[in-house]
């Protein structure tokens, strides 16, 4: 199974999407700095996941994410669950 998953920080008060194979690795790396992206803050949490069958509809479902620009958008994703 392959995962596309939105997590949070606090200090930040930002958002991060991001896809994966296994989320529980992907987001001890989010929290290990060992991710570009995500370094600068320790706190992050998962927020949201959705699943796919293949990579490529994990990442198509990505980008779609990351093309609204929107943190309503997000937030709305996740508090529909």
């Amino acid at each position: 199974m392959f995962y596309v998953y939105i997590i949070y920080s606090q200090s930040l008060n930002k958002y991060y999407v991001g896809s994966c194979r296994n989320i529980d690795e992907r987001l001890n790396d989010h929290l290990n700095s060992r991710s570009k992206y995500t370094k600068s803050a320790k706190d992050w949490e998962l927020k949201y996941s959705e699943t796919f069958s293949s990579i490529s509809d994990a990442y198509q479902r990505e980008i779609q994410i990351k093309k609204m620009k929107s943190r309503i958008y997000i937030e709305n994703l996740i508090n529909k669950d």
